[in-house]
């Protein structure tokens, strides 16, 4: 599947967690496409924002299990993707 880098990178990922993976790691978490993969990844987040990219792993979640009255469903999978960069690389993403 042919996607641009914009199609790629979903949205950031900011919670306590992942900044304190910001401060400690240098590694950033991005919601992106399902179809991406690694080489994607790391060629969007190097075009969008101008930095070296070190490692990228990606994790898949489940969509948790949703209840109304007696009907059951399920939210949607999504998968993110940890980047780490090089030393000295920061991104500006707040």
């Amino acid at each position: 599947m042919n996607l641009s880098d914009h199609g790629v990178l979903l949205r950031p990922i900011l919670t306590e967690k992942t900044t304190f993976g910001i401060e400690a790691l240098n590694a950033y978490v991005f919601e992106v496409h399902p179809s991406a993969n690694k080489i994607q990844i790391r060629k969007a987040v190097e075009n969008l924002f101008d930095v070296k990219v070190r490692k990228v792993n990606v994790r898949n979640r489940r969509g948790k299990r949703k209840r109304v009255g007696r009907t059951v469903g399920y939210g949607k999978n999504t998968k993110h993707a940890v980047v780490t960069l090089a030393v000295g690389e920061t991104l500006d993403i707040y």
